[in-house]
């Protein structure tokens, strides 16, 4: 397959470039930024400027569109506003390629987030059932912010007209690989120190999948012509913070792991320039479609996961389809 990954050079992008690229995959993945070596074709765009790249995408089987500013920061107005315009823009962007190509993909895969669903103790969210977040009575107004953005993102991918291509929203739990920077590495980075017990109070779900699951949805959404709109990527096993932590304590082999209250958070939050809500939201998020398509998760529970990950790490910390 030829396949095209947009706002690629990040851990997410770099996991399917890997991976498509040792399965011999055409790949071409395009990013903001002046393009570092790789085993694959790196290309520069900007979706400002839509004439000097979409002829790159013309012919594609897949195009893969991860494009975003980081939400990784606090929310300042003028974070908010390029996190909200980065998808939207990016998305549009790749909507007006595609109608412009003589060949247009024949699957387009739009990230989106869990995140857009509420936070909640109770009752998972699927795509069926799942409850879309937002006005919960408690929500700080940087939760809310979330969701208006994931709306915005998803509206302006459902509003392109895309008759030749089908289109695929993923709503995509923190996927967890060893590589150095990603989300499990920052965790793993707390337990070593004694520092990973639980958040707040630890009941929050964290909703989570294995790098190897994540590349196998992905595999699976391309290969299935009937998978349209909006599919979880995530463990069908979420679990509270508390039990999440104390499995990556016992997969590395930690006997403490000091609590973070929440005040403790929300002051180093302000130090590391980013928001509580990536940590103190609960996310159970399960992957109904997934699951009712007959797709079979390699990592499914999360002690299993975590041993596995913690063990790659040891050895270099290179992603499992290197």
């Amino acid at each position: 397959m030829k396949i095209a990954i947009l706002g690629g050079t990040g851990q997410v992008g770099t996991l399917l470039a890997r991976a498509f690229h040792k399965e011999s995959h055409e790949v071409i993945v395009f990013g903001r930024q002046s393009p570092k070596p790789a085993l694959w074709r790196v290309e520069r765009w900007n979706p400002a400027n839509v004439a000097d790249w979409s002829d790159k995408l013309d012919g594609l089987d897949v195009i893969v569109n991860l494009a975003g500013r980081s939400v990784n920061c606090r929310y300042t107005p003028q974070n908010r506003e390029e996190i909200l315009q980065s998808r939207v823009e990016s998305v549009r962007a790749v909507g007006q390629a595609i109608s412009n190509a003589r060949r247009p993909p024949r699957v387009w895969l739009q990230a989106s987030t869990a995140t857009i669903y509420a936070h909640t103790y109770d009752a998972p969210n699927d795509e069926v059932s799942g409850v879309i977040g937002g006005t919960e009575p408690d929500a700080p107004d940087t939760w809310r912010f979330s969701i208006d953005v994931a709306t915005a993102w998803e509206k302006a991918f459902d509003e392109i007209p895309a008759r030749e291509t089908r289109k695929v929203k993923l709503r995509s739990a923190m996927t967890m690989s060893p590589d150095h920077g990603g989300i499990f590495d920052t965790l793993l980075a707390l337990v070593r120190r004694g520092l990973g017990g639980k958040s707040g109070d630890g009941r929050q779900y964290v909703s989570w999948i294995h790098e190897v699951d994540f590349i196998q949805a992905i595999y699976f959404l391309i290969e299935h012509d009937d998978m349209v709109g909006a599919v979880n990527l995530a463990s069908p096993n979420p679990l509270p913070n508390r039990e999440f932590m104390a499995g990556l304590r016992r997969a590395w082999g930690a006997n403490i792991g000091l609590p973070s209250t929440k005040w403790m958070l929300e002051i180093g939050a302000v130090f590391l320039r980013t928001e509580t809500e990536l940590i103190l939201k609960s996310r159970r998020v399960t992957p109904g479609r997934l699951l009712s398509e007959g797709f079979s998760f390699a990592y499914p529970d999360w002690q299993v996961a975590a041993r596995e990950l913690c063990e790659r790490w040891k050895a270099g910390g290179q992603g499992a389809l290197s």
